[in-house]
């Protein structure tokens, strides 16, 4: 069998199983993007990013260690650094690339890695760079996760791994649990506050904020693509250790650096957050008013949570099946099916973004009965 061929079968297979994906643009209204607080299209973030483009060009024209860094970069990582309330930080150009930096980077041979079972796969992939062994625990169990540790020993040094809002169920690991934990047994805390960052705590910093654990987390991986409506990542924790990254990190130190203005939106989105409680108590807001409506509606929601709710529909075909009639009646929402989330846990990823009104979120539940309904006889 040729390259050709081979892939041919498995491209085959991943339609019998309803698993094929396709790129589709924005449509309708917006319930599927992580553009919680609307920023990404926000006129100053805009404006202060073309006026940057204007004034340092397109391309960066190189890595960080080559010609690539400007004085931007340096400076917006102290502000959030500051934001963090961290010694430094470091930008990356993706979430996953910092991910991958950060454990590929810390994790070596004689190490254990204690990971949540849901992680993200850019946490997973990472992990497979490190080398350290890895001991899965069940989600968010945390007696689970004491038991392991107290059975895994090793030569090494000893991390746990975890979102701080997981991004496909929108649950909040229980980080004050997780950091006594790590502190008790000497282990290192690295948090991903992807889904947090712009969203929890009083400054709108994130989880570890919220539960003020600051002091037991090694580092924090911030992606700015979501809340914060722009691009790439900071990597945040102790000078020795974002140094050793800067010094380590092949993501950074072999990538070109990312576009010079996209510092400019970053300072931009950071004034806008920093200033903005009224808009994160908005989201968090309106996403409890949607669990209770589809509470009330039968779905098997939490009543509490974050800004992220699934809807569990189980099958793949009858995923898509829900989404598509969502989408024909305005509402962008986007069926997340394996290996995406576990077999048989098809759903949808609903996402509360501050641009929403109570009254959308009921025309929403609405449609959503009738997709469902249509679904099942068919």
């Amino acid at each position: 069998m040729d390259l050709r061929q081979r892939i041919a079968t498995r491209m085959t297979r991943l339609a019998a199983a309803g698993l094929l994906r396709t790129l589709q643009p924005p449509r309708g209204i917006d319930l599927c993007s992580n553009d919680y607080l609307g920023l990404s299209q926000h006129p100053e973030l805009k404006r202060r990013m073309a006026e940057a483009v204007l004034r340092e060009g397109c391309g960066s024209t190189g890595s960080r260690l080559l010609r690539g860094e400007r004085s931007a970069f340096s400076a917006i990582e102290k502000r959030f650094a500051r934001f963090k309330r961290t010694e430094a930080a470091l930008y990356f150009s993706s979430g996953y690339a910092a991910n991958l930096a950060v454990l590929a980077a810390f994790l070596e041979t004689d190490d254990a890695v204690f990971s949540d079972e849901l992680n993200h796969a850019s946490l997973i992939d990472g992990m497979r760079l490190g080398r350290a062994r890895k001991i899965i625990f069940p989600h968010s169990n945390v007696a689970a996760l004491r038991k392991d540790m107290e059975r895994g020993l090793c030569r090494g040094q000893r991390f746990i791994i975890a979102e701080s809002v997981f991004s496909m169920d929108g649950d909040i690991a229980p980080l004050k649990d997780y950091a006594a934990l790590a502190e008790s047994a000497g282990a290192s805390l690295i948090i991903d506050e992807a889904h947090a960052a712009g969203i929890f705590g009083e400054r709108g910093s994130g989880c570890i904020e919220a539960e003020n654990i600051g002091s037991a987390v090694l580092v924090s991986i911030n992606p700015m693509g979501k809340a914060f409506g722009c691009a790439g990542a900071f990597v945040c924790g102790p000078w020795w250790a974002i140094d050793y990254l800067a010094q380590r990190a092949r993501p950074f130190v072999f990538s070109t650096a990312p576009p010079p203005s996209i510092a400019a939106a970053l300072d931009a989105a950071l004034d806008l957050v920093e200033k903005g409680a009224e808009r994160r108590k908005r989201v968090l807001s309106l996403a409890r008013y949607l669990r209770a409506l589809l509470a009330e509606r039968g779905f098997d929601v939490a009543p509490q949570g974050s800004q992220i709710i699934p809807i569990l529909i189980g099958g793949n075909a009858q995923a898509m099946s829900v989404a598509g009639s969502l989408q024909n009646a305005g509402f962008d929402v986007r069926a997340i099916r394996p290996p995406t989330v576990p077999e048989g846990t098809a759903r949808l990823r609903v996402s509360v973004n501050a641009g929403l009104t109570e009254a959308i979120l009921r025309s929403f539940t609405d449609a959503l009965c009738t997709a469902m309904r249509s679904a099942a006889a068919a």
